[in-house]
């Protein structure tokens, strides 16, 4: 049931001690929801394929580092120190679509997102993700 769904909420160094791709994969997925969440409830009479569509000029890694040119500024010392975590990490796959430098500033964006939503802060994470909307659009 819906009801029983548990979400386990880590403590500040319980997250410090995932590793950065750990945490964007998380904030990719927390990101991606967020977005298609944003996109329906704007367009409620598009398809899921439009949707999708769509969404992937909010998710690309183009768009993340363009909103962390613009956030990196306002983020806390310990966002940012996640953040650089994110962005210096040696992923072992290679952007197709991408080049290097925004798909490394997206990863620390995705990893950021990951640690506000495993550590439970709803009001930091609400700010980076609507703050990501007004950079982006």
């Amino acid at each position: 049931m819906i009801n029983d769904l548990r979400v386990k909420e880590f403590s500040k160094d319980e997250a410090r001690m995932l590793s950065p791709l750990q945490l964007a994969l998380i904030g990719d997925g927390v990101y991606e929801v967020f977005i298609r969440n944003y996109i329906l409830s704007n367009n409620i009479s598009l398809n899921a394929n439009k949707i999708h569509v769509k969404a992937i000029s909010y998710v690309k890694a183009k768009s993340q580092s363009d909103i962390m040119h613009q956030l990196e500024s306002l983020l806390k010392e310990d966002e940012l120190s996640i953040y650089k975590r994110g962005r210096n990490a040696k992923s072992a796959t290679i952007p197709k679509n991408a080049d290097v430098r925004d798909y490394r500033m997206a990863t620390g964006f995705e990893a950021l997102v990951g640690y506000l939503y495993l550590i439970g802060d709803k009001e930091r994470l609400e700010f980076v993700l609507n703050k990501s909307l007004y950079i982006l659009n």
